[in-house]
């Protein structure tokens, strides 16, 4: 779209997106991976590598659906060849308590793993927090996940400075979430986001930053809610 090319978020955000994917083709330098409680196993509520779907397959029509509005400033988003549900995250909501992504049930939700030292998150915050405060509800929620080891401080002080009001603040400062989207195979570096349909279904993953406020993300995830009516 004309607007989004004068747009200068989703230039810087194109130029780290680029950036990232040379990155990470050379060597994982935005994460180290930790040992924390957050590994997927079995009993998790991870579907097995290997079910190709079988726990999802309201999913595979959803995907074919998405799959062409996957593009322009959302291009990087891939749509998921196994569409299984995502168990074994757990990080704490805002009051501090423990959640897992059993909290979401019946919501779609975008989920963004980020930190205050990646650059690209930072640059990508006030997008996300665009698109929750236009799109977000009863039916969809932007939850992005602070991964800053220590305390809330730092994170905190960010989003404040930002101006970021319509995100809730989630956090998991053993990093075990990032490890465990690894661990699936969706999680190279940082941001790192999965879309999961109302079911907790993986739809589609992404690597990287994205303007989320721009109308490509928007139809995205319109067309996510609006496919709801027929899974």
């Amino acid at each position: 779209m004309p607007d989004q090319k004068k747009s200068p978020l989703a230039i810087r955000l194109f130029a780290l997106a680029a950036l990232f994917g040379v990155i990470v083709g050379a060597a994982a330098v935005y994460v180290k991976e930790t040992g924390s409680g957050n590994a997927v196993g079995p009993g998790d509520g991870a579907a097995p590598q290997t079910a190709q779907g079988g726990s999802c397959p309201q999913a595979k029509q959803k995907i074919a659906s998405l799959t062409p509005f996957m593009k322009g400033q959302v291009a990087a988003m891939t749509p998921a060849a196994d569409p299984r549900p995502i168990g074994g995250l757990e990080f704490k909501g805002p009051d501090g308590k423990p959640l897992t992504l059993a909290a979401f049930a019946g919501k779609t939700i975008l989920v963004n793993l980020w930190a205050t030292w990646c650059v690209p998150c930072r640059e990508e915050m006030p997008a996300l927090n665009g698109l929750q405060k236009t799109l977000g509800g009863d039916r969809f929620e932007v939850v992005a996940v602070n991964i800053d080891t220590g305390d809330d401080d730092k994170p905190k002080a960010f989003l404040d400075e930002i101006g970021v009001r319509e995100l809730r603040y989630y956090r998991d400062a053993s990093m075990g979430v990032f490890n465990a989207l690894k661990k699936e195979g969706l999680a190279f570096g940082l941001p790192a986001t999965v879309l999961l349909d109302e079911k907790g279904c993986l739809i589609g993953s992404m690597n990287g930053p994205a303007a989320w406020e721009s109308e490509d993300a928007k139809r995205l995830i319109e067309q996510a809610l609006g496919s709801m009516a027929g899974s």
